[in-house]
């Protein structure tokens, strides 16, 4: 009996253990690997890249997965792509932090489906919610919003057009100031409840995907089995989203999707992170015919910064992207949407992002163009387009 209970508490304390290394490895193992970056710091750019970068009053980008990561954005990591002490050295003024709540197992550009999901795992390792999608990006909400409180003042979670206009103002006082606000890459964390668009509004969620990576209850991924257009579930979500004030992003959505959505909204649309069909031609990128609505609706695109969205592991793919569509919709519509944090080898951190304006200087484009590309856009369209209050 005593070597019963023996074995039973040498297996409890083996299975603990191995929890515990479990919960303390796993995490930062799994995001070294997935987050890397084609070009190591420090990052070295013309005089001329390097002034125009340092008069920026507002740099912004429209798409970062970190908070899936767990890790302490408060803190400087030789890791990764994001975090607050290289946002501030980037003078990076505001990042989109976009919640991924699930992704298929065997992820492809081509056809998944919805039945595998490879954020279980990483969920049970970081003792966050395994079954609830909606608790899921529940928690990452809250992250960041602790994670603010955390900063001592130094990062801001903007939720409003007063939020983001109270930014502005101390912004140019304090240049170390910078600013999240909070997105959704797959409404398929609604779990199909259309209440569940109001909690996540309440829970500061300020911009949704329909979908991401595969087909879900709203309608068809780029990436998904059938790649359809809206149910009509995602009409009545669509629309709730819209009279809270959500901003619709279109990023993974299938062309029969991006068509319904372009037909029904009554809101301008972001497509936070994606490359164009004009430079590579891809299922995920999008056609000129669809940039043109987009911006004639008065939308914004982000162009991302990994090789798979701009057929280039190097700045210059995606600095060609950005000429391009500026040229074919206007710079007006055009942003940054790298990616960071996405799984993906992006061209570098976040540190980085002076390397874009030598690329553009270099193209040919005006110091006022770049201005706006850098996040002047993502600016006024936010200051447009957020709830009032």
């Amino acid at each position: 009996m005593r070597i019963v209970k023996l074995f039973v508490l040498v297996a409890a304390v083996v299975l603990i253990t191995g929890y515990v290394l479990f919960r303390l490895i796993a995490p930062s193992v799994v995001d070294r690997k997935m987050n890397t970056i084609t070009l190591a710091p420090p990052y070295k750019v013309s005089a001329a890249a390097s002034d125009l970068y340092s008069d920026l009053d507002f740099v912004a980008d429209l798409h970062c997965d970190a908070l899936l990561w767990d890790r302490d954005l408060t803190d400087k990591h030789s890791y990764g792509h994001v975090d607050f002490p290289r946002m501030q050295e980037a003078n990076v003024a505001l990042q989109a932090f976009t919640i991924v709540t699930k992704t298929p197992k065997n992820m492809n550009f081509g056809a998944n489906g919805s039945d595998t999901d490879n954020i279980t795992l990483l969920s049970l390792a970081q003792g966050r919610p395994v079954f609830s999608l909606l608790k899921r990006a529940f928690v990452q909400a809250d992250y960041l919003h602790s994670l603010a409180s955390n900063s001592n003042d130094s990062f801001w979670v903007i939720e409003s057009r007063a939020d983001l206009t109270k930014f502005i103002d101390d912004r140019e006082h304090d240049k170390s100031l910078s600013a999240g606000f909070l997105g959704i890459e797959g409404a398929h964390a609604l779990e199909g409840e259309l209440v569940n668009v109001d909690k996540l509004f309440e829970a500061g969620v300020r911009m949704i995907g329909p979908v991401h990576f595969f087909d879900n209850e709203l309608g068809g991924s780029a990436h998904g089995v059938k790649k359809g257009g809206l149910t009509v579930f995602g009409q009545q979500a669509l629309k709730r989203m819209e009279e809270l004030g959500i901003i619709i992003d279109l990023s993974h959505a299938a062309p029969a999707l991006i068509d319904d959505i372009l037909a029904m909204a009554s809101r301008p649309l972001i497509v936070s992170h994606t490359g164009v069909k004009g430079t590579f031609d891809n299922v995920r990128n999008l056609s000129d015919e669809h940039l043109k609505k987009i911006a004639d609706g008065g939308g914004l695109v982000g162009i991302a910064m990994f090789e798979q969205a701009v057929c280039g592991s190097g700045t210059r793919a995606t600095a060609e992207a950005i000429k391009y569509t500026a040229g074919l919709i206007g710079v007006e519509h055009v942003a940054l949407g790298s990616d960071f944090d996405g799984a993906v080898k992006t061209h570098f951190d976040v540190t980085g992002l002076p390397l874009i304006v030598d690329e553009l200087i270099d193209l040919g484009m005006s110091k006022e163009d770049i201005a706006l590309v850098m996040g002047g856009n993502v600016k006024q369209f936010l200051l447009k387009n957020l709830p009032v209050e």
